[in-house]
């Protein structure tokens, strides 16, 4: 694992960065295997990255990121190749993709309802399945087809996309449930106070090629403390079992890593 912690100044600066990387792994991915993969998180700190994508219209990937009060997020020469991005969610609330709460509909209305890519390429949590443990095997097998994974192994997601709470969790992973035990399967059922969410196993998480965590705000400094050090129990701070293969990035705001920079 090749670990990187960065502190940014501030949410934007948060975004822009996320953004530069993002974009560098699908210019790699695209040119290595003709596809980018990226599984994507819900909450309110990714929301302003999924807002900044619709405006990188004109894209050369090998330029650097800039942004203009009146342009915004810009590049020029070409525009991305939406057609070959494939997007995932790495938890999703079991609720109807039109329900408010939902991971899906927050990323379609902020940013994939504004960009040419194909309908088939968005790969959604199937939440309207009788139950939650069906919608997480559908999901799962969705999966399998895509990558053409005969089970032996996990396959890799170019980005895993995360977030994490105030108690530690990431994903659908929290705190002392069930869902952490669980290491013989991509998908499985997460539970949030009673209520079922499908989320990514952190096994399926760690075969990312790279692990890419977005944390934002003072209320994320004491659980950060137990992620990064070096004894705690991996079942209360669940972001502590994240440890892919790949990369792994933590990109926090000044707030979330002050005590990080000391």
């Amino acid at each position: 694992m090749n670990k990187t912690v960065e502190v940014l100044p501030d949410q934007p600066a948060l975004v822009a960065r996320a953004l530069e990387l993002i974009l560098s792994k699908l210019e790699t991915a695209i040119e290595q295997r003709g596809r980018f993969t990226i599984a994507l998180s819900g909450g309110s700190t990714p929301k302003p990255l999924y807002e900044a994508m619709p405006s990188l219209r004109e894209a050369s990937l090998s330029e650097t990121l800039t942004r203009t009060p009146t342009a915004g997020y810009a590049y020029a020469n070409r525009k991305l190749p939406w057609d070959k991005i494939h997007i995932f969610w790495g938890d999703e609330r079991y609720v109807p993709p039109d329900h408010p709460d939902s991971n899906e509909l927050m990323t379609r209305r902020a940013w994939l309802d504004h960009v040419d890519i194909p309908a088939a390429n968005i790969h959604p949590v199937p939440t309207l399945e009788a139950n939650p443990e069906l919608a997480a095997a559908k999901y799962e097998q969705q999966l399998k087809e895509f990558f053409n994974s005969s089970g032996v192994e996990f396959p890799s997601l170019d980005v895993v996309l995360l977030g994490m709470g105030d108690d530690a969790h990431t994903a659908s992973l929290f705190p002392h449930t069930e869902a952490l035990k669980v290491r013989d399967r991509l998908v499985t059922v997460g539970n949030k106070d009673g209520n079922p969410r499908i989320s990514f196993t952190y096994p399926f998480i760690n075969a990312a090629s790279s692990v890419i965590f977005l944390v934002a705000g003072a209320n994320k400094r004491p659980a950060l403390a137990q992620v990064f050090a070096p004894v705690a129990d991996d079942f209360t701070y669940p972001s502590r079992l994240i440890r892919p293969q790949g990369e792994l990035w933590w990109l926090l705001d000044a707030a979330a890593g002050l005590e990080l920079q000391h």
